[in-house]
């Protein structure tokens, strides 16, 4: 990762993070923090994964801009029994963003397994009720989807489950290696949402770099989105 990719963003979701003792992320937080004039903070989850092989979700924010008020870990069944949903169950992490239109909101990452993707993408809509029951969201809810190659889709779930199943099994079909997605839950916030600002952010081009030397920094482009400021 690049600080100097990272300091381009309020929040940032890293996935496939591999780090339990931490101290990658804390050179890379060093990093940034000396290269921004803007504060940075960072949280991160336990370990999750279905066998010896785990990763971590990592949340990199401007403590200056917005602040964690509150996180879960999705409940998806028993692993162990071989009923969970999820190959890695959903950080769930609530923020407060004074400074945008949407003032809170919900992030849900979710790395899935490019087999059981379609599944673990339409299982997503349970997540959603979830969230509202326990972290209520005051505008909307955001979910970070990732499976195998770069492509971005804003998808909105509508109130009626069908309908939020349906549209997710279509974005699949759409796109048979999808992948890098955001998902906008939450009538205000897909109304707060800038027209035209989901995009990828193609860091080679912007950077001028070998394809070496990108793949060394991320095997995926990020994705993003603006939200209106106040």
């Amino acid at each position: 990762l690049s600080p100097q990719i990272l300091s381009g963003y309020d929040i940032t979701v890293v996935q496939e993070v591999r780090d339990t003792d931490l101290s990658a992320v804390r050179k890379l937080m060093d990093q940034l923090n000396s290269v921004s004039p803007h504060p940075y903070s960072f949280l991160d989850s336990i370990p999750l994964g279905r066998t010896s092989y785990k990763e971590q979700y990592l949340f990199i924010y401007r403590s200056d801009m917005v602040s964690v008020l509150g996180s879960y870990y999705y409940d998806d069944g028993c692993e162990s029994c071989g009923t969970d949903t999820f190959s890695r169950e959903p950080f769930i992490v609530k923020f407060s963003s004074p400074t945008t239109q949407v003032e809170q909101f919900v992030m849900v990452p979710l790395h899935s397994e490019p087999s059981s993707a379609a599944d673990e993408i339409d299982a997503l809509y349970d997540v959603y009720t979830d969230v509202v029951n326990k972290l209520p969201p005051r505008q909307g809810l955001t979910a970070a989807c990732p499976a195998e190659v770069e492509q971005f889709v804003m998808v909105p779930l509508h109130s009626e489950p069908s309908s939020a199943a349906d549209e997710i099994d279509a974005l699949y079909d759409v796109y048979t290696d999808v992948v890098n997605n955001i998902v906008a839950c939450g009538t205000a916030l897909r109304k707060d949402i800038e027209p035209g600002s989901a995009t990828v952010n193609n860091f080679q081009k912007t950077f001028h770099l070998q394809s070496k030397d990108a793949l060394a920094v991320s095997d995926h482009f990020p994705v993003e989105v603006t939200l209106k400021a106040r």
